[in-house]
Order: structure tokens, then sequence, then C-alpha cells
């Protein structure tokens, strides 16, 4: 009963902001910071809606271009819509940002002035329960970002083993209790297949010792975050799509990367630090920037974000 209540009790924390269509993390900082201007070439290497995008759009004026790049299909659709005002200016490119020097050169393009990174999941995709995001509503567990990937949330769950499972959990999500939750996962699917979110969190839920299941953040939120960032690979090679985005940057020319969680937020750092280093960039912000009080309390998918900005010299 007590599981069950707690359920219950998380379900109905989703805010307002969470709700609305998506917002753009840290809007004002990254147009302050990236400094867009008429005539600019510019990569969205992670377009979404196309929040940022827009706002990349006035500045750059009719003579400036603008690249997006989506890995979700169904995002990249609902972005050319809302850019429809800006469609001869802009690229649309169902890609992984990790392959920037590949759309780059199919657009005949060798540099660029500015590139933006957000790395965090949307409100659109977390929102919608059929793609298995959200611990929050029942969906199939899914947690794919390109839907036509072959490997989904429910292979990882239902055939690594226990020592697989656990090594995701503490690699990926940085959780306490890996080796419960792993040996839950592999008994309850002994019995039948996880199929949905709310069976996963559920399970999530029952293999926390009762004192943890009163954090302030959901007690699935590292484990749904570990199997996600597995599913799409999402730090595998970021070190290396960073220095390809970096290699395509004009001399001046500026790089954001917004981070949620601190294993990102590490490749960027080490990335800019070693790059800086050697001399070919220059670190705009010694720390990374954070929203302010009243972006963070408006929405609450801005709170955990990491802002770091770099100039090619």
């Amino acid at each position: 009963m007590l599981v069950d209540q707690l359920i219950m009790d998380y379900s109905q924390e989703t805010t307002g902001s969470e709700k609305a269509s998506h917002i753009p993390v840290m809007l004002s900082e990254v147009i302050e910071y990236l400094k867009p201007e008429s005539g600019n070439i510019i990569v969205d290497g992670t377009l979404g809606l196309g929040g940022h995008a827009e706002a990349f759009l006035k500045h750059i004026g009719s003579k400036g271009r603008l690249i997006g790049i989506d890995r979700d299909a169904q995002a990249l659709a609902l972005a050319r819509e809302n850019l429809g005002t800006y469609r001869d200016q802009c690229h649309f490119v169902h890609e992984n940002y990790s392959n920037i020097d590949k759309v780059l050169a199919g657009l005949s393009i060798k540099e660029v002035d500015c590139i933006l990174l957000d790395l965090g999941l949307s409100s659109f995709q977390l929102n919608d329960a059929q793609r298995g995001f959200s611990f929050r509503a029942d969906g199939p567990l899914d947690m794919r970002m390109d839907r036509d990937s072959y490997i989904s949330a429910f292979d990882l769950v239902n055939s690594l083993s226990e020592k697989e499972i656990s090594a995701i959990l503490k690699d990926f999500g940085q959780e306490r209790w890996h080796h419960r939750i792993a040996r839950y996962v592999v008994q309850s699917r002994s019995e039948k297949p996880i199929e949905t979110t709310k069976e996963l969190s559920t399970i999530i839920l029952r293999a926390m010792p009762r004192q943890s299941r009163r954090e302030k953040i959901h007690p699935a939120t590292r484990a749904f975050q570990a199997f996600r960032i597995a599913v799409n690979r999402e730090l595998e090679g970021l070190e290396e799509a960073l220095d390809k985005c970096l290699d395509v940057l004009k001399t001046g020319g500026r790089i954001g990367i917004i981070a949620f969680h601190s294993l990102e937020d590490r490749i960027v750092k080490q990335t800019f630090r070693n790059r800086a280093k050697s001399g070919e960039l220059n670190l705009i912000v010694k720390k990374p920037l954070r929203p302010s009080d009243s972006e963070a309390k408006f929405n609450s998918r801005a709170r955990s974000a990491r802002l770091r900005i770099a100039e090619r010299i």
C-alpha cells in the first residue's frame, strides 16, 4: 500500500510548465553569450521544437542560415512547422549531432559561426507517454530518441544480466541502490516481461529501502535517466562529437552546451579545458552558467541546467 500511495503522490507532482509546449532553457543567456549576428550560419544540433532556433533566426536576419539537426523525426517535423516563416533559410536534418561533419559536408558548408547543443529531453518528449521517457505517465518501455533505432529500454530491462543492469544504474544514473534495483528487476521479469514505465517505476520503488523513498526527487529518476542514456548511447562519443563541432567552428565563432547532469557536463568541461590549454579555445565563462531563480521557478526543466560557452581562437 505504501508503494502504491507513493506512486499516486509522485504522479500528481507534474507542474503546469511541464504540461506546456517546450520552453527553451536559458534562452536569454544563450543569445547573450553566443551573440548571433546578421548573416551568421548557425547549427542547432538538438533542434527540438525550435525554441532556441527561432530566437537565432530573428538575430541572423534573412541572409543568415540555420541548420537544425535532431534525432527525433517527430520533433523535427514539428520544428519545421513552428519555423515555417523562416523555411527558406533553414535546413532540417534527421541525424545525430555527432555526425555534424557529414551534415555540413552534405550542405557544402565548411565552417559555421555558432553551435548550440541542448543535451536534455524536451517537455514534448517527456509528456508523451507513448515515448516511455517518464515515470509520471504509464506507457510502453521505449525511451528511444530516434524511433528508427533497434534497441529500446524494454530490450535492456528484459535481456541484460543483473550485473549489466547494475552497471548501467551505477555508471549512468549514479544510483546508490543499483545492486538492489537490478536484483528486483531480474526477479520481476522472471515472472513476466516488464513492459511499461509504471511497472518499472513500481519495481524500483519496491527495491528502495524505506528511508530512501522520500527524497526530494522521485526515487525512479536516476534509474530512468540511466536506462535512457544507455538506450540512446548519449555519452558514447560525446567527446568526439564535441571535437567535430569545434573543428567546424570559425575563428571567433562560439559554441554553447547545455548539460543537465554531471556526467555530460564533466565531458564538456574537460573537452573545453583541453582545447583551451592547447590554445584553440577561449573559455567565455570559467564556471557554467545556471538559470535564474525566476526561470527555475517558472520552468522546472531548467533547474539542473548548466551552460558552458567557449570561443574558437
